[in-house]
């Protein structure tokens, strides 16, 4: 079994093959600087959409380009809030007729607590 593994060679990705005549694809370094001190490099190929953006390796902050460029500013919508979904439905007249409606029956005690512990009276 001995005579059969191949000696000097290991597992993983390791090439044995020459680098002579290998033209490597054109590439740019592009350096990023952390809030915190950091400064770090990357490599992208020259063709590739660089990121304004990138988190930094050593503490995770989110770190800018070197060279000045900022990441474009996003749109953000404002959080719709329960209110300007209803709105969405209903206008002010319908839901002051809603109040209105509902105040009624509460005042005349067809709604309410008093209203809810006789109909779970009767229904035991």
């Amino acid at each position: 079994m001995a005579d059969r593994s191949l000696r000097g060679s290991g597992l993983g990705a390791k090439s044995f093959e020459d680098e002579t005549g290998v033209e490597f694809a054109p590439r740019q370094e592009i350096g990023y600087d952390c809030p915190n001190q950091h400064h770090f490099a990357l490599t992208f190929a020259e063709e590739a959409e660089i990121p304004a953006l990138w988190e930094c390796p050593r503490c995770g902050a989110e770190s800018l380009r070197s060279d000045g460029e900022r990441p474009e500013a996003k749109d953000e919508k404002p959080a719709r809030t329960h209110w300007d979904m209803l709105r969405e439905r209903r206008s002010i007249a319908e839901l002051e007729d809603l109040l209105k409606e509902r105040l009624d029956l509460l005042r005349s005690g067809a709604l309410g607590p008093n209203y809810l512990s006789s109909h779970s009276a009767k229904s035991a």
